[in-house]
C-alpha cells in the first residue's frame, strides 16, 4: 500500500485533520492545530503540490464580501483512493469497498461454507475481486475478526472459528497482492467511530457493543486504548448481578449473562421450552409477555449499571452503544436510563449515551478504516 510517506510529523498531523474534519479553511486549520498562518502555510505547501491536499471551492455565499484573500478551504480527494473490508463471522462474511473518508461504495455477503482457513483467505480474494470491480484499485484491505490478533497479521485466537496461530494477514494478502491488516472486529469498530463516526473530535471516548457477546472499547486523548484482554470476554468476568443468571457462555449474573443475544434467548428457551428469537423477544415484552418482560427488563437493568460503572470510572464525553442487540433501548430504553441516573451521583452531568444500530457491514466498514489508517499512518502495527 502506497502510504502517505514521506511525510514529517507536523505535515501528517495536518493531512490527517484535513481527511477526518475536512473541508478546512486555512483559518481554521491553524486554529485547530495552534499554528501561526506562516507555519500552516510552509506544512501545506508540500502537500498541495503532491496532490494530497486540493483547494476546494470557494467559501461563502455571493452577498459576502471579497476584500482579501478568497478562503480556499483545504480537502482530501474522497474517492482517490478505495479500501476494502471484511467481518467474519462464524457462519458468513460480509464486505464493503469505501473510499479515503469510510463512506460506502459497495457491500457484499456471502455464505462461510468452512472454517478452513486456506478456504476461507479465498473467498475473501473473491469477494474482494468483486466488490473492487470499475472503482480505482483498492489500496489495501483490513479484516475484523472476533478473537485474539497478534501484530495486526496472526489470529491467535478465535473461538467461534476454532482458529489458533492462523496467519490470515498473509493468506489473504498471497491470493489478492494488497496490503492486509487484521484487528479484533470491536477494535476495528473502535478506530472507525473514533476517526469517521460519533468518536470524531472527542479526547474521552468510549464504546459498548452488545450482540453476540459483549465487547469494548477505551479512547483517551484521542487514541484508542490497546489492552491484552481484547475478546477474552471481558462481559463474561463483569458481575452485575452475583444471584443473576448462569448461561453456558458466562458467570452467573455476568454482562454476558444477562445481556449477551445467545444468554437472552438461552433464559426463554429454559423457562419455556421454546426457541425463541431475539426479536421475537423484543416483541413479546413490549406486548407485555411476562416472560419476555422479566428478561428483557433484566438484561435493560444490567446495561444501565455497566454504562454508568463505565461513566463513573472512565468519565468519558460520549458512550456508544452498537451491535446486533441495541434494539433492546427501543423496548426498555427507559428502564436502562433511569438505571443509569439510579448509579450515578445526583449532580454528575448526564451520560451522553449515542445508539447506533449496527449490521454487519458496519463491522466490514471498521475493518476498512484500519486500511485506511494504515495508508495514512504508514504503519500496520500499534
Amino acid at each position: 500500500m502506497t502510504s502517505w510517506l514521506p511525510l514529517s510529523p507536523a505535515e501528517r498531523s495536518v493531512a490527517i485533520e484535513v481527511l477526518v474534519h475536512g473541508p478546512l479553511s486555512r483559518t481554521e486549520l491553524a486554529r485547530r492545530l495552534r499554528l501561526s498562518q506562516g507555519s500552516l502555510t510552509r506544512l501545506t505547501k508540500p502537500l498541495i503540490e503532491s496532490g494530497l491536499l486540493v483547494e476546494a471551492a470557494e467559501t461563502g455565499g455571493a452577498g459576502e464580501s471579497r476584500q482579501g484573500r478568497p478562503s480556499r478551504p483545504l480537502d482530501v480527494v474522497a474517492d482517490s483512493r478505495s479500501f476494502l473490508g471484511f467481518k467474519i463471522t462464524a457462519d458468513r462474511v460480509y464486505g464493503v469497498l469505501t473510499g479515503l473518508r469510510s463512506e460506502v461504495t459497495g457491500r457484499l455477503d456471502r455464505p462461510l461454507a468452512t472454517h478452513d482457513p486456506d478456504a476461507v483467505a479465498a473467498l475473501l480474494a473473491e469477494m474482494a475481486t468483486g466488490l473492487a470491480g470499475r472503482h480505482p484499485a483498492p489500496a489495501g484491505i483490513g479484516i475484523g475478526v472476533g478473537g485474539r490478533v497478534r501484530e495486526r497479521a496472526v489470529v491467535g485466537e478465535s473461538a467461534f472459528l476454532g482458529w489458533r496461530d492462523v496467519p490470515l494477514g498473509t493468506l489473504v494478502r498471497e491470493r489478492t497482492g494488497l496490503p492486509v491488516v487484521v484487528e479484533n472486529d470491536v477494535a476495528a469498530l473502535v478506530e472507525a467511530e473514533t476517526w469517521f463516526g460519533a468518536g470524531r473530535g472527542l479526547d474521552r471516548f468510549a464504546v459498548l457493543t452488545i450482540g453476540a457477546g459483549i465487547g469494548y472499547g477505551l479512547v483517551l486523548g484521542g487514541s484508542r486504548v490497546p489492552y491484552d484482554e481484547e475478546d477474552r470476554g471481558f462481559g463474561r468476568h463483569w458481575i452485575i448481578d452475583p444471584y443473576g443468571p448462569l448461561t453456558p457462555e458466562g458467570a452467573r449474573g455476568s454482562a454476558t449473562s444477562l445481556l449477551s443475544i445467545p444468554s437472552i434467548r438461552h433464559q426463554v428457551r429454559a423457562a419455556t421450552g421454546r426457541d425463541v428469537g431475539y426479536e421475537e423477544i423484543l416483541a413479546g415484552a413490549a406486548a407485555g409477555d411476562p416472560m419476555s418482560s422479566r428478561v428483557v427488563d433484566e438484561a435493560a437493568r444490567a446495561l444501565g449499571i455497566l454504562v454508568a460503572q463505565i461513566a463513573n470510572f472512565a468519565m468519558p464525553q460520549k458512550i456508544l452503544l452498537a451491535g446486533e442487540g441495541v434494539g433492546l433501548m427501543d423496548v426498555a430504553g427507559g428502564t436502562v436510563r433511569a438505571t443509569i441516573r439510579s448509579h450515578r451521583h445526583p449532580l454528575a452531568a448526564p451520560v451522553d449515551l449515542e445508539t447506533k444500530v449496527s449490521d454487519f457491514h458496519d463491522w466490514a466498514r471498521g475493518a476498512a478504516v484500519l486500511a485506511i489508517q494504515v495508508l495514512v499512518l504508514g504503519r500496520t502495527g500499534d
